[in-house]
């Protein structure tokens, strides 16, 4: 079982926003998921409330083999929770 931590789309049309969640990498975007980890607003207007993660379940997920997707892996290091470099 391969799972990956992503993007699921949750806004309405033309206000996107996304949940952070670990699914079946087999899964579709929107289908079936694990666990949601927290949530993505790309339309914030401060940085700092862009994104909302519970930074200990991320870790834990990192550490049972989850692989985050290019998006989610920059906004887990903007976090914190993946060391930049």
């Amino acid at each position: 079982m391969a799972t990956r931590i992503r993007l699921r789309r949750v806004g309405r049309k033309k206000v996107p926003l996304y949940r952070i969640v670990v699914a079946e990498q087999t899964s579709p975007r929107d289908g079936r998921f694990i666990e949601v980890l927290g949530t993505y607003n790309p339309r914030a207007k401060q940085d700092q409330d862009q994104v909302t993660l519970d930074a200990d379940k991320a870790k834990i997920w990192l550490a049972r083999g989850a692989t985050p997707t290019d998006t989610v892996e920059a906004l887990l290091r903007k976090a914190g929770v993946i060391a930049a470099g």
